[in-house]
């Protein structure tokens, strides 16, 4: 049955391609006549944030955030148009034309969707790329500040930063991520289990609807507000702006990472420290990355577990807090390394070399990771046993030299422990001891063997299946994964089918989530392979 679907699936694509020549030539120039004439005295001004196919910025533009090049191939689908508004007289007008000539629309803030949905689709689409809509207005006064959804987390950081240096935002550690995609998903950085997701800490929106119409949080209502704050993007509007609460950060802030290998008990430490971190201070951020290397005694490759920590305080309280908690990772004076809040963004970017400014770059440059990537995650409820971690281990060391396997391990806890998990749409609060991000990673010349990698990573993420939440297995909406469910391509999907993939980014937030689709957005305009249906014969 699965091969038969897969079959279909396959068809349909064929028989999108076959009737994109057809449709897209008509769709493109009805759809430019339209914007033009949709304000006449603005027609000059439309016209410059206006990119097709012929226009020689046209694929600079579209390259410029694409982050996986996965979804930058040749055979990659392509906008017709790409819009870049600089006001939002322009988002209404490519709402109210796509509308019209049966385009869809993908929205794209930082350009991080790990399946390339805020910029590819199957049918014919239009881009909107928010790169001119990043402005940061900081009230320090106030403790506020207005961001519009085009910036990066990274900009959103360092103009924060340039107001207050004590002042921050709960926000990615990345500084490329886009912050409108980062909030609609949740936002979860390195000051979440103090203060929260990114979603957690806005107060107001500025969205335009299926209707273009522009609602802030009181005219659009408390429910589409919650959704919005961590029900996915591209599923109920185009949030332009959003108002953010800012939170305390000190003057001094500790970082701590150390390297431990399988010879030097990173099964055991690991294993330990599902117990230790979650319950640690809410002022400690605690991750595990877990990669592999060459053991130094004889070059054999090994499992590396690195132990990497921020702490809002100084060194001498952390380093008495981590000998108390987890003696048995060994840190040592050493280890604890002052400096202020903007450093440690630097260094956890790999960009310690780097002056703040660097936030403000929003190029593919200083990327860790190859540029080709599959990702999925979980969300962990009970420690793994340690022969559960072998088992892990066994696969790491599988992947060839030509790939990078690397797996984080994100301590929850803190605040997260007391926010409801239906504050908003994201679920995974009480009760979680940390999430793991899966990433494996290949450079082009590896790209003919990318199925290889991908099966890899599906191998690998089996089995984890019994160690990890259930019913459902949970997953993080801003790790989008394809794999585990997907709407039909022509976008009538029912509840049933939407449920697959809705209850495991969601759980029962996927309920109230379709009941906000199906009231602000009955007819469906804003879809995508995972976003929220509406359900017309559903009960509230």
């Amino acid at each position: 049955m699965k091969s038969l679907h897969r079959s279909l699936s396959l068809l349909f694509i064929v028989a999108c391609s076959l009737l994109w020549v057809s449709a897209s030539a008509n769709s493109h120039d009805d759809f430019l006549e339209c914007l033009y004439s949709y304000h006449p005295k603005e027609s000059s001004s439309i016209t410059q944030v206006i990119y097709t196919e012929t226009n020689s910025s046209y694929s600079a533009l579209l390259d410029s955030s694409i982050r996986n090049q996965r979804f930058s191939t040749p055979n990659t689908p392509k906008p017709l148009v790409i819009v870049t508004p600089l006001n939002i007289s322009h988002v209404q007008a490519t709402i109210y034309c796509s509308k019209k000539h049966g385009l869809e629309i993908r929205t794209r803030s930082g350009g991080h969707d790990f399946e390339g949905l805020s910029y590819v689709s199957h049918v014919p689409f239009v881009v909107i790329d928010l790169v001119n809509l990043r402005s940061v207005d900081v009230d320090v006064e106030n403790e506020e500040a207005w961001v519009q959804s085009g910036a990066t987390v990274g900009e959103v950081y360092y103009r924060i930063n340039e107001r207050s240096t004590n002042l921050s935002f709960p926000a990615p550690v990345f500084r490329t991520v886009g912050i409108g995609g980062s909030i609609s998903g949740g936002g979860d950085g390195s000051l979440f289990r103090k203060y929260g997701l990114s979603a957690d800490n806005v107060i107001d929106a500025q969205l335009v609807d299926a209707h273009g119409r522009v609602l802030d949080r009181r005219s659009m209502g408390e429910d589409l507000f919650w959704a919005i704050r961590g029900g996915g993007g591209g599923s109920f509007g185009i949030v332009i702006s959003w108002k953010i609460k800012l939170v305390h950060v000190p003057s001094t802030v500790t970082f701590c990472s150390v390297g431990r290998t399988l010879e030097q008990n990173a099964t055991q430490l690991l294993h330990r420290w599902q117990y230790v971190a979650p319950n640690l201070p809410k002022d400690v951020y605690s991750v595990v990355t877990i990669s592999t290397t060459n053991a130094s005694e004889n070059g054999t490759k090994t499992v590396l577990a690195t132990f990497i920590s921020l702490f809002q305080g100084g060194a001498n309280e952390f380093s008495l807090l981590m000998q108390e908690r987890f003696p048995e990772l060994g840190l040592v004076k050493e280890d604890f390394i002052e400096m202020t809040w903007v450093e440690s963004l630097l260094l956890m970017n790999g960009l310690s070399n780097e002056t703040s400014e660097i936030l403000l770059d929003r190029s593919n440059r200083y990327t860790i990771l190859p540029p080709f990537v599959k990702s999925k995650s979980d969300y962990v409820r009970e420690p793994m046993p340690e022969i559960a971690l072998q088992g892990l281990w066994l696969h790491l060391l599988e992947v060839d030299e030509g790939g990078l396997a690397v797996q984080n391990f994100f301590a929850y806890g803190g605040i997260m422990e007391e926010i409801s998990e239906t504050e908003t749409p994201f679920p995974h609060r009480k009760g979680t001891l940390y999430k793991i991000s899966y990433n494996i990673a290949w450079q082009e010349e590896e790209n003919n063997n990318s199925q290889r990698y991908i099966s890899w990573m599906r191998k690998l993420y089996s089995y984890m299946g019994p160690f990890v939440s259930k019913s459902p297995r949970e997953a993080y909406v801003n790790y989008r994964d394809l794999e585990i469910g997907r709407n039909n391509y022509h976008g009538k999907t029912s509840y049933k089918q939407a449920s697959i993939w809705g209850r495991k980014y969601f759980k029962n937030n996927f309920d109230r989530l379709v009941y906000v689709k199906t009231k602000t957005d009955p007819k469906n305009f804003f879809k995508h392979e995972q976003s929220i249906p509406p359900c017309l014969h559903c009960t509230s």
